[in-house]
């Protein structure tokens, strides 16, 4: 299966690059596809809008697998929980095992 995969950001941040780079890297191994687009968010109204919990957000199909619900919107910087510790985008394998699970 392709997945749609769109990186959500807002410029300035320091980590939507390298979560590009993961991104482009787990659909790059054996296992679903996908492609990548970026959207980037401009005002704290359209962080509202999107339901935009912090920069990067990585949405597959639409949906954001590493959301907090009870996570304010705005435009702010994101972590996530990754087996390195805490970092600012999910890690590769992170990446690829939600990409399989969302068949």
């Amino acid at each position: 299966m392709t997945h749609q995969v769109t990186l959500l950001y807002f410029e300035g941040c320091p980590n939507w690059e390298v979560a590009r780079g993961r991104v482009k890297e787990a659909l790059g191994r054996p296992g679903p596809g996908g492609e990548i687009s970026l959207q980037p968010v401009e005002t704290p109204e359209e962080a509202d809008r999107l339901g935009f919990r912090g920069s990067p957000t990585v949405l597959i199909d639409g949906v954001d697998p590493f959301g907090d619900a009870n996570a304010p919107t705005g435009l702010s910087c994101r972590v996530y929980k990754t087996d390195r510790g805490v970092e600012g985008a999910p890690s590769v394998d992170q990446l690829v095992t939600v990409l399989k699970e969302r068949k």
